[in-house]
């Protein structure tokens, strides 16, 4: 029997990732996106960034290529999905779990802009670590990590010898690390730190006998040829 295949794309650049990133270079408080949290399409950068990953997956061995996508049903992911798996014939499977993290009052907020809105909020944040710090109306980073051990638990269960492609956001595919390879709080988030997740990078682990073996992580070289720009954060004030 063959081993489960996990594979994570971070989904491409998207429209808000550039809009923060210029209000944080412009020092500004908000971030100016007008479109619902879920609305938020791929940049043409993006798009160029998910072909790219298409073409990577399409180059591997049939038996290689995944047998099932769970995406996240934020219209962004939705658009790298269905760019990336274009002319394979890969089930898609929208999954609620999988959508990014909820900022709730945050939403929006560059970090000087919480600072400035929200000194209490940004203490508290300070005081409980970026991991366990809950916003007002929304959620932690172990928040996420519950919704996803609910995902990878089904998974397991009912596909335990297939290669099942999640295409989500920054905080799914650094918290799989957490997950699968149950990397400890700090280094997690000190890697994390150092090293944002690339939009549609390629990380992927495989379950042997012995446990979960990563075999990727944060992949881009796809789209090394498409990137005019640094990584960019979903949450630049996270």
């Amino acid at each position: 029997m063959e081993d489960l295949w996990i594979g994570a794309v971070r989904h491409g650049e998207s429209v808000a990732n550039v809009a923060a990133s210029s209000a944080a270079r412009d020092g500004l408080d908000l971030i100016d996106v007008a479109e619902r949290e879920a609305d938020v399409e791929l940049s043409e950068l993006g798009r160029r960034q998910a072909q790219a990953l298409g073409r990577r997956l399409r180059g591997l061995p049939t038996s290689d290529r995944p047998g099932l996508a769970l995406v996240s049903p934020f219209l962004r992911a939705r658009q790298t999905a269905e760019l990336a798996l274009e002319g394979m014939d890969v089930p898609v499977r929208v999954d609620e779990r999988l959508r990014d993290r909820d900022l709730g009052v945050l939403d929006l907020h560059t970090a000087q802009g919480i600072r400035s809105t929200f000194p209490d909020e940004a203490e508290r944040r300070r005081r409980h670590g970026k991991f366990y710090y809950r916003p007002p109306g929304g959620e932690s980073w172990t928040d996420v990590a519950l919704r996803l051990r609910a995902v990878l638990r089904e998974v397991e269960q009912d596909r335990p010898a297939d290669r099942v492609l999640v295409v989500a956001h920054d905080v799914v595919v650094t918290l799989l690390r957490y997950v699968l390879e149950e990397v400890d709080e700090p280094t997690l988030m000190a890697e994390a730190a150092r090293t944002p997740i690339g939009n549609a990078s390629l990380s992927s682990w495989v379950r042997t006998p012995e446990g979960w073996a990563r075999e990727l992580f944060n992949d881009v070289e796809h789209v090394e040829a498409e990137a005019d720009a640094e990584p960019t954060s979903e949450e630049p004030r996270r």
